[in-house]
């Protein structure tokens, strides 16, 4: 990674209430960042990304969740909406994040980041639909991207989360 390579907790950003959340709390944790939507397909997938969570969820990992409405208008609510609809559907207790865009003109800098090697310094991965993960480790270094359709609790993200990857 070169010198001029930003690292993930360089970032901040504003969760579902409105509030700041600094990224760089979350040194010395792997991140899993989701970019998650309400009526699409995959929605589901909270289910699993809870379950994951309240597992592993502690001091050394976390789940981050950006709504997007990017692919096929599959997250039209606004940040209370998505905030209902995550704790009344799924129990979500892991950090959402304010509504954002993941791709085009409008990209969020966090997922020009993510998606860009010249940003991250290790890969590009453009995001191909909802739910698409990524593995930051806990330095803050991009480590991998996780297809959309793969679960929560594939088998490369346990090993991942548990260290053993």
């Amino acid at each position: 990674m070169s010198q001029n390579n930003k690292s993930f907790h360089d970032f901040s950003t504003t969760t579902l209430q409105g509030e700041v959340f600094e990224l760089n709390k979350l040194k010395g944790k792997k991140v899993l960042v989701v970019n998650t939507a309400s009526k699409c397909g995959l929605t589901p997938q909270y289910k699993g990304l809870q379950a994951l969570y309240e597992k592993y969820g502690s001091d050394k990992f976390t789940i981050i969740g950006f709504p997007a409405n990017d692919f096929l208008w599959q997250e039209p609510g606004n940040n209370d909406e998505i905030a209902a609809f995550c704790t009344k559907n799924y129990g979500i207790s892991f950090p959402m994040m304010q509504k954002i865009s993941v791709k085009g003109s409008g990209m969020d800098p966090i997922y020009k980041w993510l998606t860009k090697k010249e940003e991250n310094g290790v890969s590009n991965a453009s995001v191909k639909w909802n739910f698409q993960k990524f593995l930051i480790d806990e330095s803050g270094k991009w480590v991998d991207v996780i297809r959309p359709r793969d679960e929560p609790d594939s088998e490369q993200i346990i090993n991942w989360v548990k260290g053993e990857d």
